[in-house]
């Protein structure tokens, strides 16, 4: 243990990555979503993909043990169940797909899709209705698929939510809880290949103490009253993510 533990802390980079776990455990803690988006273009300066997706949903655990007491009574449940049931099938269809496609396609295809939705959505564009269980099907397929591929577990339910009439305690609540479920369901994954070594689940634990702490101080900072303020961070963090996930700055 005491050689792994030097290996670990001689990990490439672990500085900044343990000053990105802290702000994205912040974001995560007020917003209800974030970690990915911040910390996964950062991290894959220093690390391979599959480990990176290995860290951000094991130190998920972290947040989730931080956050889901709150969320649990406050999220429609049925709702994110129905997501959630949706991303366990296409998970695995996310992370074989590592191996074969360029990862350079898949990041302008992210940052496309990412794009035009965020336009959409501050452009002020709102889904009066209830979406469907096809609907639903299909936003809770689609976001298995990229956060397999690429780690980013929220995006497509996140723009989901913003765009609808839900209140920010709400869309905060549901958020949360899917993210967590989607977590559970990429470690076990991640479980019958060999990407969760000892070294990647020490390094996990070891970014888990910081990313705790300060998802405990960002719920503290959230205020459902200063729903407009929740609005704009989310939108600045999605922004942040998709100029920083620019292919450009190879």
């Amino acid at each position: 243990m005491p050689d792994l533990l030097r290996e670990v802390l001689a990990t490439p980079g672990l500085i900044w990555l343990i000053l990105t776990i802290s702000v994205a455990g912040v974001v995560r803690g007020f917003t209800g979503f974030g970690t990915a988006l911040i910390f996964v273009p950062v991290a894959g300066i220093f690390l391979p993909p599959t480990m990176v997706i290995a860290i951000m949903t094991l130190t998920g655990v972290a947040s989730n043990a931080a956050l889901l007491p709150r969320a649990w009574g406050k999220a429609d449940r049925r709702e994110v169940g129905t997501l959630a049931l949706a991303a366990v099938v296409t998970v695995p269809l996310g992370l074989w797909l590592i191996s074969v496609v360029d990862r350079e396609v898949i990041r302008w295809i992210v940052s496309f899709v990412a794009a035009v939705t965020l336009v959409v959505v501050i452009a002020g564009w709102r889904y009066t209705g209830r979406l469907a269980l096809p609907g639903l099907l299909g936003i809770g397929a689609l976001s298995g698929l990229i956060g397999g591929l690429t780690g980013l577990t929220g995006p497509v339910v996140i723009m989901f939510y913003l765009a609808s009439q839900s209140t920010a305690q709400s869309v905060r609540a549901n958020t949360i809880l899917f993210l967590a479920s989607l977590d559970v369901v990429i470690v076990i994954n991640l479980a019958f290949g060999d990407t969760l070594g000892w070294e990647v689940a020490l390094l996990a634990a070891v970014l888990s103490v910081p990313y705790f702490i300060t998802s405990l101080i960002g719920q503290a900072l959230f205020d459902p009253s200063h729903e407009r303020a929740y609005r704009v961070a989310a939108y600045g963090v999605i922004a942040l993510a998709l100029v920083s996930g620019l292919p450009i700055w190879n």
